[in-house]
């Protein structure tokens, strides 16, 4: 999993847990909840600090161009690939359909289990 994302999912406990020491610090008289607003700065700072030292020491996401095609490898459509593996087309045969092979089949022969 990502550091930064790690960090990210961290931020909702981290604040749960000051909140939860808080009120057991203002239970024992320790500290007010009227003084402990600096500790929720303090605490959102360090978590910030955390996040931006993950992405420069691993380099920020680029982000993708608006309109620009998906990196990876781009989808062979039905047509594609009837073109490149010479599946000819049938009549009223529907575009999407890839009629299946029987030729290392050795049951079906070369003309399709017709004898």
């Amino acid at each position: 999993m990502n550091s930064y994302f790690m960090i990210r999912r961290l931020r909702g406990p981290a604040f749960l847990l000051l909140v939860g020491v808080l009120a057991w610090l203002n239970q024992a008289d320790i500290l007010s909840w009227g003084r402990s607003w600096p500790f929720f700065l303090i605490l959102a700072g360090v978590l910030q600090l955390a996040e931006r030292a993950v992405l420069a020491a691993g380099g920020y996401p680029v982000m993708p161009t608006p309109g620009a095609p998906y990196p990876g490898q781009p989808f062979q459509s039905a047509q594609d690939f009837r073109a490149t593996a010479n599946i000819p087309t049938y009549p009223g045969q529907a575009e999407s359909f890839v009629p299946p092979s029987h030729e290392g089949d050795p049951d079906k022969g070369a003309e399709g289990g017709k004898q």
